[in-house]
């Protein structure tokens, strides 16, 4: 075996590791019925298209009291129409609105505060306005977080791709988690690094959101699946991941270039750093792309490397539920992201700036 192809074969082995005992540690709670309320708790900057059905599962959620309040971000659409209409029909639907964003606040994290403010629950559950939520998930989320004493439970929804574009970077959210984040560990070792949370689906406890300063606490940041567990840990407090896919779904983009875009917004507060990117670019580069080259360019010694990237990758999607077209698209996600985070490194400063939903953000 030649020198590339063994680098490629470790490369390759150690996502596969770590998915192997990721998948037999990652379980969905089961349905599960309890007494304390939920505030399902949805912010809202120009969702019109998707509120009727997110709010419909969500106000059919099961087992548990619910309530579900929608802040109005500034919508310039029906968006607070749409929610109007049907908490005029439903008791335990509210619509608040939005103050105008303080400044140092990012859009989300001013608009999850401000929800968190009017909630009443024991429990918050923040979730995006293009999640569906399943019947079960709310209870099932509350009464496990109680039973394992955990202030912040988070899970990945089923991610629905329909286009070329969307299968090219979606799924890489499930196959970087559950491929380079040790779950059996984290769960063990309390330390902040190894905290991690999926911004769509996040259960927090009431207290502990308050005690902690809660979005308040990391205002300026656009990845708060990454800040808040980390911010709860250095509090002392335990978070946890779960396996989101069959409690709930999400469509998170409709396009390649709303893809670029959402991904590039929190790059630098994930692998685009000029410390990390390097690393992530061996990680990825040497352990899912290198083993292709090698085949391809008639190296034989590299096909073990090729179909351990490959059987993780199917492993991941198999569990993550997503759909089955994605896998042979997987070396070109893999440059895919690698490219999307490198341009959000290296991109000139005054072009540096994260956009999204009509406003602009300064890159640390």
């Amino acid at each position: 075996m030649t020198t590339l192809a063994l680098i490629a074969l470790v490369l390759a082995l150690i996502p596969a590791a770590l998915a192997a005992g990721n998948l037999l540690a990652l379980r969905a709670p089961r349905p599960a019925a309890g007494d304390d309320l939920v505030s399902i708790l949805i912010p809202a900057r120009n969702e019109a298209a998707n509120l009727p059905e997110t709010l419909g599962a969500a106000l059919a959620s099961r087992g548990v009291p619910i309530e579900v309040i929608v802040a109005n971000d500034h919508s310039t659409d029906d968006t607070p129409g749409i929610v109007a209409a049907l908490a005029a029909r439903d008791p335990r639907l509210r619509l608040i609105a939005v103050p105008p964003l303080p400044q140092g606040w990012t859009g989300k994290n001013h608009a999850c505060h401000v929800l968190a403010q009017a909630a009443r629950g024991r429990h918050l559950l923040f979730i995006d306005a293009d999640v569906r939520l399943g019947p079960d998930a709310a209870a099932a989320l509350a009464v496990a977080a109680g039973r394992r004493g955990t202030a912040l439970l988070s899970g990945v929804p089923r991610q629905i791709t329909g286009s070329l574009g969307e299968g090219l970077t979606v799924p890489m959210i499930n196959l970087l988690l559950l491929g380079y984040l040790p779950i059996p560990l984290a769960r063990r070792v309390p330390h902040p690094a190894l905290g991690a949370a999926c911004g769509q689906l996040v259960l927090i406890e009431g207290e502990a959101y308050r005690a902690t300063g809660g979005h308040a606490a990391v205002r300026a940041s656009l990845h708060d699946g990454v800040q808040l567990p980390r911010l709860f840990r250095r509090a002392g407090l335990r978070t946890d991941l779960v396996d989101g896919a069959p409690l709930a779904a999400c469509r998170m983009y409709a396009s390649f270039g709303q893809a670029w875009a959402g991904f590039s917004k929190n790059a630098h507060e994930g692998m685009a750093t000029p410390r990390a990117l390097p690393v992530w670019t061996l990680l990825l580069f040497g352990g899912h792309l290198l083993p292709w080259l090698l085949v391809l360019a008639g190296e034989t010694a590299g096909l073990p490397a090729l179909l351990a990237t490959m059987a993780t990758r199917a492993a991941v999607t198999v569990k993550a539920r997503e759909a089955w077209w994605t896998i042979p698209l997987h070396p070109l996600a893999v440059a895919t992201t690698l490219a999307l985070q490198w341009n959000a490194l290296l991109r000139p400063r005054q072009a540096g700036a994260a956009t999204w939903k009509g406003r602009t953000y300064p890159v640390a």
